[in-house]
């Protein structure tokens, strides 16, 4: 079945589950020691005393993760806060915070083997991602890339320095090969045992369309799924990005569309804190009869600048033309452990957000190149949940939670399975992750959450999928406005099934647009982290 109608289908059963949202459920409070950050602030009218209504809303920080080198691309370790220089939109900003790349390296007392793990013991700590392209790339390249992934983590030591996640796309699968580890020998082996399926669809121009949206599928599903931890992401994209392609011939609206999605890339990305690396894995020379004409001409990657200009835009280096594919890798999880912070909060806020607002970083010593983002657009909350129409995105974002093996921990999420029922569990959504709306003269203080739910058979496979809205609702004694430490408590039943061997809860916070996901093993009493089994569509 080809990935756009399994997507269909999917679409299909969710939209079903969502048209039939659930009445509104009372939150169970937290733990009263439980210590959270701020609130963010709502841009809602909120009545004073005097009958004054306000707008309330606080100005983002913005945070800036920089690698520097000398001519030579040697890295530069040693430069002092005072010797950068950041403006944005040709106005100067006033750094509220430095990070020396030194200050960034994980305690050498811990060792970190899940994503669960690496959120509790060491939040900030910095992780590699390395991802295998094999939906753009050919197989004799493909296979190249993964011998040269394989020599460079042979060099190693047998603990890794970084957490690091291995990921392997193709056009009916995204495959978690192995969640966060420091464990060399555990990477190899998991690489040792996938096989990539022959991508025979890389030859076929009909396939294109499929493959420049699953490239943007792929870096956004990641993206979202990491977000929850606040550390610096280091993703190293290793094969050929888009398929190539002659833009002379492609309509201006077609054109215009792809331009969206790239900067949507970017922007989600940079929510994400994720620097991308993009590795050519083809070598020096480009058989124009494999790739296309247009990817010698245009760009090593596909033979289009969009993935050229992702790396780029979000601090990111793009490596090829090379046939040490392994010291390429070398190079970007070098940067990855290597870069700079700096933070501060913009001085103006009164742009145009339609603006793109470019950021530019000098140094006090000569000679040096600072690799950063150039750049963001302000960005409004995401959208309503439309119970009767959900839109594509949020369809799209739901899937590709629900069918993945990647945990999602943009939202706190734990499981209470029952002790006499194996088909009940209560859903635990923490307060950290909830918003709740401030007060209003018709409706009290509420959180809207979408949840939905899927089963897997033994090899993985989809049995039933299910979502709804749900529409908490606060007492009314609690504060009008303000944060307030309210968790939820999410009871489901689910229909029996002797063939289902895993359940996945998604759950996602309307306000944030954020996710966060749950497994657990159908039959057992204790919930359990999703293993890097099957690939998943």
């Amino acid at each position: 079945m080809k990935l756009p109608l399994l997507r269909a289908f999917f679409l299909l059963a969710l939209a079903a589950g969502l048209s039939n949202a659930l009445p509104a459920q009372q939150p169970a409070p937290p733990p009263s020691d439980s210590t959270q950050p701020a609130q963010p602030q709502s841009t809602q009218p909120v009545k004073d005393a005097n009958g004054t209504y306000t707008i309330r809303r606080n100005a983002r920080l913005v945070i800036l993760d920089l690698v520097v080198t000398d001519a030579k691309g040697n890295i530069v370790t040693d430069l002092k806060r005072d010797e950068f220089h950041v403006t944005e939109a040709n106005e100067p900003q006033t750094l509220l915070n430095f990070d020396a790349p030194a200050t960034h390296a994980l305690d050498s007392q811990l060792t970190i083997n899940s994503t669960e793990e690496l959120d509790r013991l060491a939040p900030n700590a910095p992780v590699n991602i390395l991802l295998l392209d094999e939906f753009n790339t050919r197989f004799e390249d493909m296979a190249f890339a993964r011998y040269s992934l394989k020599k460079f983590l042979e060099r190693q030591p047998g603990k890794l320095d970084t957490p690091t996640m291995l990921l392997a796309v193709d056009l009916q699968h995204f495959s978690v090969l192995h969640d966060y580890t420091q464990n060399k020998d555990e990477i190899i082996s998991a690489l040792d045992h996938h096989f990539s399926a022959y991508p025979w669809q890389a030859q076929q121009g009909q396939w294109r369309a499929d493959r420049f949206a699953l490239a943007f599928l792929t870096l956004r599903r990641v993206a979202e799924a990491v977000v929850g931890h606040p550390g610096h992401k280091n993703m190293i994209w290793v094969g050929r990005g888009f398929p190539a392609l002659r833009w002379e011939d492609v309509p201006v609206d077609t054109v215009n569309r792809v331009d969206n999605a790239v900067q949507d890339c970017v922007n989600v990305l940079r929510d994400a804190r994720v620097t991308l690396y993009t590795i050519d894995p083809a070598g020096l020379q480009i058989n124009p009869q494999t790739y296309g004409r247009t990817a010698g001409r245009d760009d090593p990657f596909g033979g289009e600048y969009q993935f050229n200009r992702l790396a780029k835009a979000t601090g990111g280096r793009t490596l090829y033309g090379r046939n040490d594919v392994d010291a390429e890798i070398g190079t970007a999880i070098r940067d990855g452990a290597s870069f700079y912070s700096l933070t501060y909060r913009p001085q103006n806020t009164s742009l145009d957000p339609s603006k793109f607002r470019k950021i530019n970083i000098t140094l006090d010593r000569p000679g040096l190149i600072v690799y950063t983002r150039q750049g963001y657009y302000l960005q409004r909350g995401p959208g309503r949940v439309d119970p009767v129409n959900p839109s594509r995105r949020l369809m799209t974002d739901l899937i590709s939670a629900d069918t993945s093996t990647m945990v999602y921990d943009g939202v706190p999420v734990t499981l209470e399975p029952s002790p006499t029922d194996p088909n009940r569990f209560i859903v635990h959504v923490d307060a950290r992750g909830l918003y709740w709306s401030p007060a209003t003269d018709t409706e009290p203080r509420h959180s809207d959450v979408v949840l939905a739910i899927t089963t897997f058979d033994r090899k993985g496979k989809v049995l039933k999928t299910s979502a709804k809205v749900i529409h908490a609702s606060a007492p009314t004694t609690v504060a009008p406005t303000g944060r307030i430490e309210r968790g939820m408590d999410l009871a489901y039943t689910l229909d029996p099934d002797p063939k289902a061997v895993r359940v996945r809860f998604v759950v996602r916070v309307s306000f944030s647009g954020r996710i966060g996901t749950v497994d657990a093993n159908l039959g057992q009493q204790a919930a359990t982290a999703p293993s890097p089994a099957p690939s998943t569509p």
